[in-house]
């Protein structure tokens, strides 16, 4: 965004400034012009016949009487909730393969993949595992002529052949056709089924190695798998990475306001083998990351080589605990077989990943959960940019979606039953379309025209209090620290003093709501934003001119954003605080440990010059003081005593840069009040703002820390990160609009957080 330019300032102004107005007004003439087309009556005649050719077409060729014609509605009707479909599984016909040549062929082990182009090496190397067969889907960009030995192909042609309802769902160029493939082998025998793609190579050449393929002898159910703790309040998702020696790494679809969590588990418990039926392998080389790692991790065009920790043991996943799961590297076994199911409107790098903590959630109700294991596939980064736009149903939803599921309770006496309850209601949360809930019922119906039968339901107890974990049940595990190559850089031993601070600094702001507010391009910048702030704070709100859903960027207006903010508070009522920024101000958060949350932080004694608020004259500063006068007299008395006696008179208002301020929650509820005594009244935010916090507490009790930040008012954008220092709570103005332009800060705000270059 571009920062206007201001005066130079005057020292001994302070930033709370009492503005004498002066009443005079100006009058402006507004010229309005109008332009009739000279060409109205020809245009009406061209549609009308366009128009009348169209619906003539339509009649020709569509079943519908012509006499509904004369009845269409005037306006547009609303759309409607999502109807929930009906089970009838009782009156499914079996569904036999009697069209491919494949008919008489069962095998118990199958490697489901998508080919978009000829056979890879690492497909090739798939075909030649001992006791698996390779079942290939095809979509529309295959070529005509695939063909590789040892594997089933299943062309466009062939899967509309096999009778599956679930085809009338999927788009032809696709992965998620994948779809049509497991029912293909669940159809033919099988028991267990490897998720994988033609990028991955088996390490060893050998699944059994690194999954656990038998889950019901003895020895498999007596087995002890190190489990994630639940120890830690409202934690409800995990980032595997860490435990296999990659802190720095993010799995795709992880929630970005996880991405900061990097310290390992204090301590591990463990649960018994033998229900791990969905097993999560770990991929070195180029591991499941999504586009805001994969762009800004890179060096130039060097590929990614991603090593994990080998020997670190499988760890199991906790009802109420949740992990990102892929559809390229995941080991399904048969009871979670109804869980292969990839959603259909969603985009195309969300689609697995939703379906896993979907999954997940579900896999609860059987008694089951999910492994995650050590590396088992190597897969070769072909250097291609991740298009962000394929990912916007992770970086907006997840979050919200694992809570969700977390939540979610079901009445419902069959796992069939409780799984399309679960779509229809996802679809009514807006996580997916109607479309997805009808392809749940076809999908359900197809699973038992194969012959699948659904496993039974177990005693979920999400809802009990969880148990103090004894010293003797703990199980201690440190993950290694591999070095992060990728960066372009070793970690040094430095490395635990500055994980130790990001720990600090998040409990000391964890529990505090950062309210932004983004002039700038909210598409180049939003995600940004969120990935730098979040890794400290509870969350981080992003308000904008525009509202923008598919970045969760909701709309405020700059010059009142105050009047946004109540509905916000609302939303996290148990928070400790919130801190509002604007994009136009950088927060160095490292330095604002020794302020005092219990208290009002604002700039209040920073110098700066008269004009603060730009192009406004005399005569809209008389208007201004006659607002706040009035709003002044509808104040109650502990705010009325407060304002009056911080100063302003009935002829002077405080002038206030409010680019950065926090209201603690004992504050909050004066900050919803006065925000509610305003009303519909027109008072500019720099003026509002400093008359808030005068009602709220005398000046002499806010916390002096941010009185310490830079502020320069005739500051050139061009030039702002000239200004930069780490040394000083915050720093204006400091303009970032581009992804180039955020790396430069990134690299300078590293001088506090040497975490940081990690993100660039």
């Amino acid at each position: 965004m571009m920062v206007q330019d201001h005066s130079s300032p005057k020292p001994s102004k302070p930033l709370f400034m009492k503005h004498k107005v002066s009443r005079y007004s100006e009058t402006k003439n507004l010229d309005f012009s109008t332009w009739v087309s000279e060409n109205s009556v020809k245009l009406f005649v061209v549609s009308l016949l366009t128009i009348s050719v169209a619906a003539l077409f339509y009649l020709r060729t569509s079943s519908v009487p012509t006499t509904l014609l004369c009845f269409q509605n005037s306006h547009q009707s609303q759309p409607q909730k999502p109807k929930l479909p009906k089970l009838d599984l009782d009156s499914v016909q079996p569904i036999v393969d009697k069209s491919s040549p494949f008919s008489s062929f069962h095998s118990e082990q199958w490697i489901i993949v998508s080919v978009s182009d000829y056979p890879s090496g690492p497909l090739q190397s798939l075909v030649r595992l001992k006791g698996w067969q390779v079942l290939a889907i095809g979509n529309s960009r295959t070529p005509k002529d695939w063909n590789l030995k040892g594997a089933i192909y299943l062309s466009l042609e062939q899967q509309a052949s096999l009778g599956f309802r679930v085809t009338d769902f999927l788009p032809y160029d696709s992965y998620v056709r994948k779809s049509v493939g497991y029912l293909f082998a669940i159809q033919h025998g099988a028991k267990r089924i490897f998720d994988a793609d033609d990028r991955g190579e088996v390490i060893a050449g050998d699944l059994g190695k690194h999954f656990d393929l038998e889950l019901d002898g003895a020895a498999a159910k007596q087995q002890r798998i190190l489990q994630y703790s639940l120890e830690i309040e409202n934690k409800t998702v995990v980032n595997p990475y860490i435990h296999f020696g990659q802190r720095s790494v993010w799995p795709r679809g992880l929630p970005l306001e996880s991405v900061g969590f990097v310290n390992h588990e204090e301590f591990y418990t463990e649960v018994s083998g033998g229900r791990q039926y969905i097993q999560q392998g770990i991929s070195n080389g180029l591991p499941d990351v999504d586009s805001v790692f994969y762009s800004t991790r890179k060096v130039g065009s060097e590929a990614l080589d991603i090593i994990f920790d080998e020997h670190a043991p499988k760890v199991a996943l906790p009802q109420s605990l949740m992990v990102p799961i892929n559809s390229f590297n995941t080991l399904f076994h048969y009871n979670a077989f109804w869980s292969l199911m990839l959603p259909v409107s969603v985009s195309t790098m969300a689609s697995d990943v939703l379906r896993g903590y979907w999954a997940q959630r579900l896999l609860w109700e059987i008694g089951g959960f999910v492994v995650v294991y050590p590396p088992s596939v190597h897969r070769d980064d072909k250097v291609e940019a991740y298009p962000f736009s394929e990912e916007k149903d992770l970086h907006v939803n997840v979050g919200r979606l694992i809570k969700f599921l977390v939540s979610w309770r079901s009445e419902k006496q069959g796992l069939y039953e409780k799984i399309l309850e679960l779509s229809h209601t996802m679809a009514l949360e807006g996580f997916w379309s109607e479309n997805d809930v009808k392809f749940t019922a076809a999908w359900l119906h197809d699973l038992a025209a194969v012959g699948y039968q659904q496993p039974r339901l177990m005693a979920v107890q999400l809802d009990l209090q969880k148990a103090t974990v004894q010293h003797g049940d703990k199980k201690e595990f440190v993950p290694r620290k591999l070095p992060s190559v990728h960066l372009g850089v070793e970690e040094s031993g430095t490395v635990n003093y500055e994980i130790g601070n990001l720990i600090r600094w998040r409990k000391n702001f964890g529990n505090v709501v950062l309210i932004m507010f983004v002039a700038g391009p909210v598409q180049q910048t939003a995600l940004e934003w969120r990935l730098l702030y979040g890794r400290v704070f509870k969350t981080v709100v992003i308000l904008s001119t525009q509202a923008d859903a598919d970045l969760a960027v909701e709309q405020g207006q700059l010059d009142q954003v105050y009047k946004y903010l109540p509905r916000i508070l609302e939303r996290f009522n148990s928070m400790e605080g919130f801190l509002f920024l604007q994009d136009n101000t950088v927060l160095n958060y490292w330095n604002l440990l020794q302020a005092d949350k219990s208290k009002l932080w604002i700039a209040n004694k920073v110098p700066t010059s008269r004009n603060m608020i730009n192009g406004k004259d005399s005569s809209w500063f008389v208007k201004q003081a006659e607002l706040v006068k009035k709003v002044v007299s509808t104040m109650p008395v502990h705010l009325q005593v407060n304002y009056k006696e911080s100063g302003p008179t009935d002829q002077s208002i405080a002038l206030c840069g409010s680019e950065v301020f926090y209201v603690p929650r004992r504050f909050v509820q004066d900050f919803v009040d006065l925000v509610d005594l305003v009303g519909d009244l027109d008072i500019h935010q720099k003026i509002a703002v400093p008359m808030f916090f005068m009602a709220m507490d005398l000046p002499q009790n806010f916390d002096t820390l941010l009185n310490k930040m830079v502020y320069k008012t005739g500051a050139s954008s061009t030039n702002s990160l000239k200004l930069y220092s780490a040394q000083v709570p915050a720093v204006h103005p400091l303009a970032v609009s581009t992804e180039s332009e955020f790396i430069k800060l990134i690299r300078l705000m590293a001088a506090g957080d040497p975490l940081l270059m990690e993100l660039v």
